[in-house]
């Protein structure tokens, strides 16, 4: 974990980075150049399965935001003010929200570096996450409250704004869990009992475990996904991953959109290509509702909508699940046309999902 020096010279060096960057925009002017910043095309097309790490990572292809239009020099305003902004905020040792960098904008006197919306702004901080090379986290930037949670035998040290903090994520918390801190390297891990880490994409599956007390039987890190999990989610996931040996598995409901969930956690998502080193476990398992077990427990279900049988169509060409199982369940899954949730287990009775179903799926995996 870092110390309070560490901190400090974090902020450091992200605040040197940013006035580096604005420099280079001034140093064009001098040169007599036409001020420009190139970035990584952020579009699917530009999106390369990299073999060696097993994550997402831009291609070759770059975008270039120059002043030589009235279009590129807007882009360029805006981005020069968010950097003095952002300069400050570090220089202050405060943080803000996304949501804030969008209203705040409306304060600024020059009405052309005002932002059109928050897709906008929330776009310009990711652009320069990549050409700073400084992530969003350690420019003090904040996403609206995730409120993904960890329960587990796991105690950690965190720091906070009142000093350190020591916390057992069974012990030292109500049934809600520990809450997820937006930036989850300032957490150092001091002691862990648990085998495992299983990621829930549902809270009412989430409750029902904790509930049942899977975390104590089966020694088990329940994180709430909460759906399309939040980088700082992910990010803590790949650390006790890392650092603490721990299987990853990756429980959610049996449909394309879930599967993506899966993939996000494992190989990463194209808009943060850039972090998918930082944020994603390649070697995490899915452990998710699959289509046989729709046919195999007569799971009550869902007929699949045109635009799920799509996503079906293209994951089958997605490098993310190009290996016999994914084919094999995404085609059972075209076949029976359905999809299920995973609180479809209750329909067997609300203790199956902790007594027979992950049991059984997990000592399969090798994990329990």
């Amino acid at each position: 974990m870092s110390t309070d020096t560490d901190i400090d010279s974090d902020v450091n060096d992200a605040r040197e980075r940013l006035i580096e960057l604005a420099a280079e925009f001034y140093d064009q002017f001098a040169d007599g150049e036409v001020p420009s910043m190139s970035i990584p095309t952020r579009t699917k097309s530009n999106i390369e399965y990299d073999e060696d790490s097993r994550v997402w990572v831009y291609g070759d292809r770059h975008s270039t935001r120059s002043a030589n239009s009235v279009r590129g020099a807007r882009k360029l305003l805006k981005a020069i003010y968010t950097i003095d902004f952002l300069a400050e905020q570090l220089g202050e040792d405060r943080s803000s929200t996304l949501r804030e960098l969008y209203y705040l904008s409306e304060s600024w006197e020059n009405e052309e570096a005002q932002f059109n919306d928050q897709d906008e702004s929330n776009q310009l901080i990711e652009d320069l996450e990549i050409v700073s090379e400084v992530t969003r986290e350690d420019l003090h930037m904040r996403p609206e409250e995730s409120g993904a949670t960890l329960m587990g035998a796991l105690e950690l040290r965190e720091q906070t704004r009142r000093g350190e903090r020591v916390i057992h994520c069974q012990e030292d918390v109500g049934e809600g869990g520990y809450q997820i801190p937006n930036n989850p390297d300032t957490i150092e891990f001091l002691d862990c009992d648990a085998e495992f880490i299983l990621c829930v994409e549902t809270g009412g599956m989430r409750d029902r475990l904790v509930e049942n007390g899977f975390d104590e039987d089966s020694n088990a890190l329940i994180v709430h996904l909460k759906g399309q999990p939040a980088r700082a989610t992910r990010r803590i996931t790949k650390r006790l991953h890392d650092e603490l040996d721990l299987p990853v598995t990756v429980f959610t409901d049996g449909d394309p959109w879930s599967y993506r969930i899966f993939g996000s956690v494992a190989y990463g998502s194209i808009k943060s290509a850039h972090l998918s080193e930082y944020l994603a476990t390649p070697e995490a398992q899915f452990v998710g509702i699959q289509p046989t077990d729709i046919v195999e427990y007569e799971l009550p279900t869902d007929p699949l909508s045109d635009s799920d049988v799509n996503a079906l169509e293209n994951e089958l060409e997605d490098p993310r699940f190009q290996t016999d199982y994914w084919r094999e369940q995404i085609e059972l899954q075209l076949e029976i046309g359905k999809k299920a949730e995973q609180q479809a287990l209750a329909s067997r009775g609300l203790d199956f999902v902790t007594d027979t179903y992950l049991p059984e799926r997990l000592d399969e995996m090798g994990v329990l």
